[in-house]
Formats: C-alpha cells, sequence, structure tokens
C-alpha cells in the first residue's frame, strides 16, 4: 500500500478496512451556528468529502452542494450515508477540478487540509483562491498541530496565514468544542473571505 496520502488508494484502504478515526459520524457544532447566522447561501465545494454528513446538512439547509473525492471507497461511503442525495458527489481529484467553469460562493474545509502532504499546501492554498468568487468564503475547522508526521498534518497560524492571505482575509476564528479525540484542543472553526 502507498503511505502518500495525495494518493487515492491511500484512502481507498482505510476506508474499506473501515479505518477512519476522523470520521465524527455528525455535523460539527460550530458548522451548525455558522449556517445558522448567515442566512446566505449559494454554490459550496465539499473537496474531500469523505462519508459525506456536512453534504446533507449543507443541502438541507438550501446550499447548491458539490461534493468531491478523489478515492472511490471514499464516494461509496459517502453515496450510501446521502441515499437519494447521494448525486451530489462525485470523484475528482481537487487539484484538477475546474467547479464547472463557474466559481463557488463558498469552500468547505474539514480534514482536507490536515489530509494532505505539506508538500502541496501550497498548492491548495492557490487552487482554493482559483474556485471562489471574489468575496466567496473559505469556511471550516482547521487543525493546529506541530506534529512531524501524518496525517493529519498539523498546520502552525502563521502557515496558515502565509498560505491564505495573499488571497484572503480572516473574518472569523474560534476554538471548536466537539471536535473528535484525534483533534481535540487543537482544532479552530475560521472563516476566510477571498479578496477581489
Amino acid at each position: 500500500m502507498a503511505q502518500d496520502s495525495s494518493k487515492a488508494d491511500f484512502w481507498d484502504k482505510r476506508f474499506r478496512e473501515k479505518f477512519m478515526p476522523w470520521d465524527a459520524g455528525r455535523v460539527p457544532a460550530p458548522l451548525a451556528r455558522f449556517v445558522a447566522r448567515h442566512p446566505e447561501r449559494g454554490r459550496v465545494l465539499v473537496p474531500g468529502c469523505g462519508t459525506g454528513y456536512e453534504v446533507r446538512y449543507l443541502a438541507q439547509a438550501g446550499f447548491d452542494v458539490t461534493a468531491i473525492d478523489f478515492s472511490e471507497a471514499a464516494l461509496e461511503a459517502a453515496k450510501g450515508e446521502l441515499g437519494p442525495l447521494a448525486h451530489l458527489v462525485r470523484q475528482a481529484d481537487f487539484f484538477a477540478f475546474e467547479g464547472d467553469q463557474t466559481p463557488f460562493d463558498a469552500v468547505y474545509e474539514r480534514a482536507f487540509l490536515c489530509a494532505l502532504p505539506r508538500r502541496v499546501w501550497g498548492e491548495w492554498g492557490g487552487r482554493t483562491a482559483a474556485l471562489l468568487r471574489p468575496g466567496g468564503l473559505l469556511f471550516g475547522l482547521f487543525f493546529f498541530d506541530d506534529n512531524a508526521k501524518g496525517p493529519p498534518f498539523g498546520i502552525g497560524a502563521a502557515e496558515l496565514d502565509a498560505l491564505l492571505t495573499p488571497n484572503f482575509e480572516l473574518i472569523e476564528d474560534e476554538p471548536a468544542e466537539d471536535s473528535i479525540p484525534a483533534f481535540a484542543g487543537r482544532e479552530r472553526w475560521q472563516v476566510w473571505r477571498r479578496r477581489a
């Protein structure tokens, strides 16, 4: 098995063996609060959607959701979880995904960046900005840690700022109170706005 988390087979093996310690089995409380206090809806991309709990939640809240994962096994899990909403997920590589040529209003982050090897983080920042319209939002939970190994690969606040501030401004930042054990005490809810 390849030990490179930038490859689909790394995740296929984990989903097929049901080794998914990142899977909370629910929608995080900060996401529910964000949706409640932000009445705007629009097109949202959920990259690395995994099992897809947030896909259902966002769709039922009125968002036009596109969810992608490059792992075939993850997509099988998501489609099984989503049932009649399974059409919202598709197999795609985030770094090659064009978003149907129309910029998204938002991108949701949950355990996607920390699943990626550090060597592709710069590309992630640029790709996220390219997929969003000016004024669009990158919102979600970010894993802050100085661990050398992963996944999950923790990031420092200064590192995240360096990745995002060329194209984004931070508009919300608060600790997460209901993280899964692997992320507990090291996860923050953040919202970044795409600069014009």
